[in-house]
Order: C-alpha cells, then sequence, then structure tokens
C-alpha cells in the first residue's frame, strides 16, 4: 500500500526544485525526502526526476503524476485540517504560512508561549496566497500581494537588500570605484569576489543587481548553502559577500560580525504585509500574532 507522504513529498520537490527546499517547506530532513522519493519512485516503477547539481529536473512521468494529483492532495489537506486532532481540546489550530528564516528570527522564540496550537508552513509565495484563499492557511507574511478581493494585505513593516560581506573582506578598492561611479569596474570587483547563495533562490541577487547595474548577473554563487541564515552565520568566517535583507543581519552588522558594503545606487526596498481572508473565526489569535511581529520588527 502507498503511504500519502511520499505524494506529499513528491510535490514539495516538484514545486520546490530541490530536495532541500522540500525538506524546508515539509519541516523534515533532507535524508527522510530522499526516503520518500526512492520509495515512490520503487513504487511506480520508474525515475521521477533528473538530479543535476543545482536542481531536481521532473521528467515527463513526473509531470502526469503531478497533474494527477496536485488537486486530490490540496483537498486532503484542507481535510485534514479541519478534522486534525488538537492537543488541547478547546484551543484553536491557527496556520501560517512564512520564509523559514523569518520564522527563525522572528516568530521562533515566542512559540512556546501561545495559548492556542500553531502550524507554520514555508513555501513560495504564490503557493501561499492560494493556500489563504481556499482556508488552508489563516495568516501569511508576504512581501507580495495577490490579486484575490477574498484577501487582504496589511502593510507592517519593510526589508532592505543589501550587499554585505565577511569582516575581513578589504572593500578600500571597492570604495574607491564607487566614488569615481565606475560601474564597469565595480561590477568587475564585485564579481571577482567569493559568493554565497541559497538552493533555489535566487531572487535578491537578481533584483539588486539589475537595479544597480541594469542587466542580471552573469555569474552564478561559488558557495551554496540551505538559507539566508546559514549565509549569515557562514560570514561569520571573515570572507565572502551576498545579497540579503538588512532583517535577518543587522545585528550581526551592528556587532561586527559582517560588514555592510553598499545599500545600491537605488536602494531595493520591499513592503512585507500580512495576508488574511476578509472573514475568519480567529481574528483574536491572528490579531496577537501580528503584535509580536510589529514588537520585533521595525516600521
Amino acid at each position: 500500500m502507498i503511504n500519502l507522504e511520499w505524494y506529499r513529498t513528491f510535490k514539495a520537490i516538484y514545486k520546490m526544485g530541490t530536495l532541500t527546499g522540500a525538506a524546508e517547506a515539509l519541516y523534515i530532513s533532507q535524508p527522510g525526502v530522499s526516503l520518500h522519493l526512492s520509495s515512490l519512485e520503487a513504487y511506480v516503477g520508474y525515475k521521477l526526476f533528473d538530479r543535476t547539481s543545482r536542481k531536481m529536473i521532473p521528467t515527463e512521468r513526473a509531470k502526469v503524476l503531478f497533474n494527477a494529483i496536485n488537486e486530490p492532495l490540496t483537498k486532503l489537506e484542507i481535510v485534514e485540517k479541519t478534522f486534525q486532532k488538537s492537543t488541547e481540546k478547546h484551543a484553536p489550530t491557527i496556520s501560517i504560512g512564512m520564509c523559514f528564516e523569518t520564522f527563525q528570527t522572528t516568530l521562533e522564540p515566542f512559540v512556546s508561549s501561545l495559548d492556542f496550537n500553531l502550524i507554520i508552513s514555508f513555501g513560495d509565495y504564490p503557493e501561499m496566497l492560494d493556500q489563504l484563499e481556499k482556508g488552508i492557511l489563516d495568516l501569511i507574511i508576504t512581501p507580495k500581494k495577490g490579486t484575490s478581493l477574498l484577501i487582504d494585505h496589511e502593510p507592517f513593516s519593510s526589508e532592505k537588500i543589501i550587499l554585505v560581506g565577511g569582516k575581513d573582506v578589504e572593500v578600500s578598492e571597492f570604495k574607491k570605484h564607487l566614488k569615481a561611479n565606475d560601474k564597469m569596474v565595480l561590477e568587475t570587483w564585485l564579481k571577482d569576489q567569493k559568493w554565497y547563495g541559497t538552493t533555489g533562490d535566487m531572487e535578491h541577487l537578481f533584483q539588486f543587481w539589475s537595479l544597480n547595474f541594469d542587466k542580471k548577473p552573469d555569474f552564478r554563487p561559488n558557495y551554496i548553502v540551505p538559507n539566508l541564515n546559514s549565509i549569515v552565520r557562514c560570514l561569520f568566517g571573515g570572507s565572502g559577500l551576498a545579497v540579503i535583507p538588512d532583517l535577518l543581519c543587522q545585528k550581526e552588522i551592528d556587532e561586527g560580525k559582517i560588514q555592510l558594503i553598499w545599500e545600491g545606487e537605488k536602494e531595493l526596498i520591499n513592503t512585507l504585509y500580512f495576508g488574511t481572508r476578509k472573514k475568519s473565526i480567529h481574528q483574536q489569535e491572528i490579531n496577537q500574532i501580528k503584535e509580536l511581529f510589529k514588537q520585533v520588527m521595525p516600521k
């Protein structure tokens, strides 16, 4: 008999594009993801993904399988949430969607103090917006607004995308080129450095580079790590560059563990929103979560 978790894992790999991304989205270990995938491939009798160094490429059979199971799995998740057994008999269960790094740096320290049950989901923003509208999620934290008339978006903070580096990176030459406004030499200097990136998501680097050099970067990071918080910790080693939100590294900059190198000639600032359905029976609990975010994040 097939294990439905194999299908859930397959769906996550298909959407996230990597085993690491799927593991973060499902909040399970990467070996667990690999085990589910290999079990499913053994069950169906054919390979579902072509594995490359950077991405899991779905085969044609995988595309057919995904189209067959995607909608039924989504419906099952709604049923699962509706009938989920709670550890507290009368405590409501609130489901929140956000990126992994946001959870770690904001909500994680407060989870044990909440008087209701909590389910945290990680995924991409379009998927979270879709799950919010369908009732799978009750609240999302997102830098992107959807178009659904059923969803309210409340701005509550902002993040600036900045270039940071290890504390030992020598930036005098960079500052000289910056003062001379020599974009070509500036770009060459940057590309000569060692760079950090994350698995399957280079959006911050692409946006920052396009805004300041009017083109996409024509290089790939030297070191690919699981998430943005991992990048910050890797930069403690003293070398390397990365483009990340200031919310995730301001404390480390202030403490001198890493350095701010450039905010960009044109600043890249994202507004952060609370996304909620217009009507919710859990408004009190949602407001409590909102207040926690407002306490720890700048306005």
